[in-house]
């Protein structure tokens, strides 16, 4: 892979850059936001690892810049910034993952390999429409309809069905929702699943004699037309 590293603590960035060329990697380096800027547009990278504080540019409007303009490329925080209001910014800036300091190296290398990987795969058959019971839903319409009864959801509770619906008859986890539906890799501690798994269960249940959406008590949620 070819990783940009956005540092600008001269140390930290050379024990990064060694440990990451170590594993196999080509490792191109900045010291500032704006260097980090240019190398990124002028570069074709496999992942970018960013410091959130750096001078002239910090890290989170860097990656938003590069987002704007059209940049897929998979981008690891690092800071000493850990709260989750912290987070939160970096992954809404377009972060892939946050890593904070001080941080295990082997960690840092697997995070950053997994979103290599992640890029690379090769895209499969995708399926756009589910159905379980008299539930259906079509993700390219984006559509819900029960019974022929059409559905109308916000757009978040559209991600939460149509992931349940991917996963039908398995045990969804909460880590499993805020991962794939929030894209949060930590848990805020709020009770943002709770709400939304409410009101998904009152637009869906509500009024049919069968109840598709279930909790699994101390594991998570599935949804399914069985017992």
């Amino acid at each position: 892979m070819r990783i940009l590293v956005v540092e600008d603590d001269a140390e930290a960035a050379a024990h990064v850059s060694k440990g990451l060329r170590e594993a196999g990697h080509v490792v191109d380096h900045a010291l500032d936001g704006e260097v980090g800027l240019n190398m990124a547009g002028a570069g074709d990278y496999d992942a970018y690892v960013i410091d959130r504080m750096l001078p002239k540019l910090d890290g989170v409007s860097l990656l938003s810049k590069r987002r704007a303009g059209g940049d897929e490329t998979p981008a690891l925080f690092l800071s000493a910034l850990g709260e989750v209001d912290d987070r939160v910014k970096g992954f809404k800036a377009g972060g892939d993952d946050y890593l904070v300091k001080p941080y295990a190296f082997p960690e840092l290398i697997a995070r950053v390999e997994a979103l290599g990987r992640r890029r690379h795969q090769a895209p499969s058959a995708v399926t756009t429409r589910y159905a379980v019971g008299d539930l259906e839903i079509d993700v390219i319409t984006r559509t819900v309809r029960r019974a022929g009864r059409k559905i109308d959801l916000q757009p978040r509770e559209f991600r939460l069905l149509e992931y349940l619906m991917r996963h039908a008859g398995q045990v969804v986890t909460r880590t499993m929702l805020l991962e794939n539906v929030w894209e949060y890799h930590f848990d805020p501690q709020t009770n943002v699943i709770d709400v939304h798994i409410s009101r998904l269960r009152a637009k869906i249940d509500k009024d049919f004699d069968t109840a598709l959406l279930k909790t699994i008590r101390g594991a998570g949620y599935t949804i399914g037309d069985g017992e």
